[in-house]
């Protein structure tokens, strides 16, 4: 997550998302947070704001919160309050100025952190820029790893609770379908994928459902369908 994704279209639903599911759950938010970068167009997707009759009764909110944020200064402490006493860890989780050697011991620290922040909440999401990856050693020596969630770190944040995990789809040979079936096995916890394709092609994991969350989900994808909102199935391809 960066500062300036902030109030985007993609924020709409991720927050929407959460708002639906966290009633009587204490939240908690690894934000994954990374420098602001200037090569590409994301998070400029915002005209949905000019656009209340469409969106805003989604959740009312939610939709005027981020009007207002995307007005003002766009930044991850500017969207807590739509999520009512969420615990926020937003440690920057770049390494670009840690020695490549140091990378890896620096990563499990401050992973830790991030797992002692949180210790005390039943649903947790994580919101790494590019989503999971797998373990693959290699890859933790890199300065844009802070980028990604290695799927360790998905298990070690799930254990014992529920958590959402966002996910940036890529081209993966197979094509999105494929690549979201992919990872529902790998996770290896009972899990639930909400398809999110309105901009840019996205997927959160929902792991370790209760029948409670379970049927919020439902509930979300059907009123959020205007959205290109939909629950994953295996069998699916839109």
């Amino acid at each position: 997550m960066q500062d300036r994704y902030a109030g985007d279209v993609g924020d709409f639903v991720k927050l929407g998302l959460l708002r639906a599911l966290s009633p009587g759950h204490q939240l908690g938010v690894a934000w994954y947070r990374h420098p602001d970068e200037s090569h590409n167009q994301d998070g400029r997707y915002i005209t949905y704001l000019d656009q209340p009759e469409r969106y805003q009764h989604l959740d009312p909110t939610l939709f005027y919160h981020l009007r207002n944020i995307v007005k003002e200064a766009r930044s991850i402490s500017s969207l807590l309050p739509v999520l009512d006493g969420a615990v926020s860890f937003d440690e920057t989780v770049d390494t670009s100025n840690v020695a490549p050697r140091e990378r890896r011991d620096w990563r499990r620290s401050w992973f830790g952190r991030a797992m002692d922040q949180l210790s005390t909440c039943d649903l947790v999401f994580a919101d790494p820029d590019n989503g999971i990856i797998d373990d693959d050693d290699r890859r933790k020596g890199r300065a844009k790893f802070g980028k990604q969630m290695p799927l360790a770190e998905l298990q070690k944040l799930a254990q014992g609770r529920c958590a959402v995990i966002y996910h940036h789809n890529t081209r993966r040979r197979g094509g999105h379908d494929a690549e979201v079936d992919y990872w529902l096995k790998e996770i290896g916890m009972p899990s639930l994928a909400v398809r999110a394709t309105s901009y840019s092609p996205r997927t959160f994991f929902v792991v370790n459902p209760s029948k409670v969350i379970e049927e919020r989900l439902q509930d979300f994808c059907h009123r959020w369908a205007g959205m290109k909102v939909y629950l994953h199935t295996a069998s699916s391809h839109r």
